[in-house]
């Protein structure tokens, strides 16, 4: 089976949009690919983290994973941070990663604009990212758009390993689905649904109560006009709402569209939010009972013991080729 690696960072709150662009995608990965779904807590703290935070958002993530479907036998579920394989390639690829090469990675750019103190692990992290991927060999890597330049470099890193050290690293492609990637903020059709938002009205947090989602969904922004229509370039505002329509209710945006015909904006929010509550209210169900449990606690050792095994392979098979003495 190819193998497939993702992974997401456990800072803010999972919303609906890494529900419908990652999760709902791992899901259906996970049956026909050996699978690598991590929390990328080495990432998290790039930028500050408070320590109490980053241990509860780090095991909350995870159990979303399993809440939201992945089966921890088949796919691996784990901590970036319990497998140490992830950090020392990490530092091998920092060596042969380009200094251009990471002042051009889009994502540093913005996230350092404007400030005057700028950590280093921001700037070298898209070399320990290339790491992640290439400690698995793994071919296929979920990646939404604000991510493929992050994988354009690993796949550059690779080759450069490859010629410079003989065959070695698989060349890792990008899993982008053609529906549901990208689901945009509430507030503005144009962003992309963040957690890392500092308006909590722009996104549904995955463990948002019923009454909450309803608030937002009601408040959600809406274009000029009245037609509940899928048209992004002209009203992306309803056409995002009704992206997340179909992807909660199964229904077809020329269905979507055909039910609301005629109507206003109102009924269609109205329903909308009930279909978002029936989609997570199974999911916030098995989250508390995965929490209450304690079951994610060995869900975790498990997954790492996994990926710990094939990591270490690939590690050593790196620093042989690279010329460093075996450790006795």
């Amino acid at each position: 089976m190819k193998k497939v690696l993702s992974g997401i960072q456990p800072s803010g709150t999972l919303t609906l949009g890494n529900y419908i662009g990652a999760m709902k995608n791992f899901v259906k990965l996970q049956e026909e690919h050996e699978c690598y779904f991590m929390v990328v807590d080495l990432h998290a703290v790039t930028v500050p983290q408070e320590p109490a935070s980053l241990r509860e958002q780090s095991e909350a993530v995870a159990a979303l994973f399993i809440a939201s479907g992945i089966d921890p036998v088949r796919s691996n579920v784990y901590l970036q941070s319990h497998v140490p394989q992830h950090a020392e390639l990490g530092w091998l690829m920092t060596t042969l990663t380009a200094m251009g090469e990471l002042e051009r990675m889009t994502q540093f750019k913005d996230k350092s604009s404007g400030k005057d103190n700028v950590g280093a692990g921001l700037f070298v992290y898209p070399a320990l990212m290339a790491a992640d991927i290439l400690v698995y060999n793994a071919d296929l890597v979920p990646v939404g758009e604000d991510q493929k330049q992050h994988l354009e470099l690993t796949r550059d890193l690779a080759g450069r390993f490859n010629h410079r050290y003989g065959e070695f690293f698989t060349i890792p492609e990008p899993y982008i689905p053609k529906v549901g990637a990208r689901i945009m903020s509430l507030d503005d059709g144009r962003k992309k649904m963040s957690k890392s938002s500092p308006n909590a009205g722009s996104y549904i947090a995955l463990l948002d109560s019923p009454d909450v989602i309803r608030k937002k969904i009601s408040r959600a922004t809406t274009d000029s006009g009245r037609e509940v229509i899928y048209d992004p370039a002209n009203k992306p505002e309803v056409s995002n709402l009704m992206s997340i329509y179909s992807e909660c209710s199964g229904l077809s945006l020329a269905e979507i569209t055909e039910r609301y015909e005629g109507q206003m904006y109102g009924g269609f929010k109205k329903d909308l939010a009930e279909v978002i509550v029936a989609t997570l209210e199974p999911i916030q169900e098995r989250y508390r009972d995965i929490r209450s449990s304690g079951a994610i606690t060995d869900i975790l050792a498990a997954g790492a013991e996994r990926a710990r095994a094939v990591a270490s392979v690939t590690l050593a098979g790196v620093k042989e080729r690279m010329g460093f003495l075996p450790a006795r």
